[in-house]
């Protein structure tokens, strides 16, 4: 017998958490949440999404056994951008019983209901930087930290309960180039020169935080909004974001460019890959193995490219140059083995053609699958 139970004790909330590295034991591709980020989920205090956001989360039982989890989250500001009544599934994790990951959508779709939504879709979080997108391609594939990893039998689940493709994501590895590329230099350098900009600079992790985070923030919220499923970033939710992810930063691995007055037009970020780390802490950042994040990110071997944003004003004067100079010289001068691009739409052709420059390879699809009730 299938038991669906909203969960609300500790206990529940602990299993909720703690499930995937149960399901994906010893799986050699799998990268374990942040543990405590997640507990935090529950926290109306700590997660500051709520300010914006309904969730509920659900666990499945058989025979007194947890073999699934679901989360269903009601994303406002989403809802008000594009007009429409949607909730998101997230956290979507489950043994491979048709039966089960039935039970788990029939919650969510309740709670949709419940709640005067008419769509459900996913997988997506609470925002732009939460994991989404299965995996339908790469099982083979180390996961990086940001994002999920899934059994191949997921998307027959998720379809058996209804659901069809929305939108695709794909993935790149990059390689460094044998030499460095002359004709990139070139052309950074006229681009430069012709629009009187430059690098960014600061010291330290902290000074740069301070000196550029409103104006990369900007441009996020100006260059991703018409793509799929982004929302804006309140106040709280960009402090908290910059709290979770500055202890994995390098400065050196930054790329901010701005103009004659200081302000940013374009920004490129990648972070040192913490993911075998993260496989052997089990996502525990109170773990004697964690040390080994400092050596990640001091000297990495691979790269997980974050974010990269351009104001419109300027993607036609040849800026986006300055970005692939900025990889080139991450590639080459820190011995990196290869760097990871994570999500890509498939339709958007500009980002994919960039990769172009350098030996790539792409490795992983994702998909957001959508139904109406």
């Amino acid at each position: 017998m299938i038991e669906i139970k909203e969960v609300k004790t500790r206990r529940q909330k602990n299993q909720f958490v703690d499930f995937p590295n149960k399901l994906y034991k010893n799986n050699m591709y799998y990268v374990p949440y942040i543990r405590s980020d997640e507990i935090n989920l529950f926290n109306y205090k700590k997660n500051v999404s709520y300010e914006d956001c309904k969730a509920k989360y659900f666990l499945a039982y058989k025979n007194k056994k947890v073999v699934g989890r679901i989360a269903g989250i009601i994303q406002n500001l989403y809802n008000q951008k594009t007009n429409e009544k949607r909730v998101r599934f997230s956290r979507f994790d489950c043994i491979n019983d048709k039966e089960v990951s039935k039970a788990l959508f029939n919650a969510v779709e309740n709670f949709a209901k419940e709640s005067g939504m008419d769509t459900i879709h996913g997988p997506m979080g609470f925002n732009d930087l939460d994991r989404e997108g299965l995996l339908i391609e790469g099982f083979d594939q180390l996961s990086t930290f940001e994002e999920q990893y899934n059994y191949s039998y997921y998307q027959k689940l998720i379809e058996a309960a209804g659901y069809t493709k929305e939108i695709d994501y794909v993935e790149y590895k990059i390689f460094p180039l044998k030499e460095r590329d002359e004709r990139i230099d070139r052309i950074a350098q006229a681009v430069m020169k012709k629009n009187n900009l430059h690098y960014g600079y600061a010291k330290n992790k902290k000074e740069y935080i301070e000196k550029y985070k409103d104006g990369i923030f900007k441009i996020i919220d100006e260059v991703y909004a018409p793509l799929y499923g982004t929302v804006p970033f309140t106040e709280k939710v960009k402090e908290q974001i910059i709290s979770q992810f500055k202890l994995f930063l390098n400065i050196n691995f930054f790329c901010t460019i701005c103009d004659e007055n200081e302000n940013v037009i374009a920004f490129g970020f990648a972070i040192p890959s913490i993911s075998k780390v993260m496989q052997k802490t089990k996502g525990k950042l109170l773990h004697p193995k964690i040390f080994g994040i400092i050596k990640s990110i001091k000297k990495p071997e691979i790269l997980d490219l974050a974010l990269t944003g351009v104001l419109p004003e300027y993607r036609s004067k040849g800026v986006n140059a300055l970005l692939m100079q900025f990889l080139m010289n991450a590639l080459l001068t820190m011995n990196v083995k290869h760097l990871e691009t994570n999500l890509n739409l498939e339709y958007n052709a500009i980002i994919q053609n960039q990769w172009k420059n350098f030996p790539n390879i792409r490795h992983k699809r994702r998909r957001c699958f959508v139904k109406k009730l």
